[in-house]
């Protein structure tokens, strides 16, 4: 049987730092856990898992708990090309040095 999955420290943070800002978003709406659960078509007891940043919860259960927040909007562009500051580096370092036409030989064939 395969280990169970162990998240890493920084997962774990950033996934509590986001079940705080829901609890938060939340709270601001002046809604309770049992209507936001009902909008997100969960429990109260998985919106609390969601609460605390559990790395057990399927990430589509974040998104329809911020999509009843009315924040889904920014989960699409996460990994956005823009927002990959890593990955457009990388682009910029693979590009050539040098960009050179090439010669066709015309041959009478």
């Amino acid at each position: 049987m395969p280990a169970a999955h162990r998240p890493s420290i920084a997962t774990r943070r950033a996934l509590r730092k986001l079940g705080e800002d829901i609890g938060n978003a939340r709270r601001r709406r002046q809604l309770t856990m049992e209507i936001l659960a009902e909008r997100a078509f969960t429990t109260r007891q998985t919106l609390q898992k969601v609460e605390a940043g559990d790395p057990m919860v399927a990430m589509g259960i974040y998104a329809a708990v911020l999509q009843a927040l009315g924040l889904l909007d920014g989960l699409g562009d996460l990994a956005a090309p823009g927002q990959d500051e890593v990955g457009l580096s990388l682009a910029d370092e693979a590009l050539p040095k040098r960009v050179r036409l090439r010669v066709r030989s015309t041959s009478n064939a």
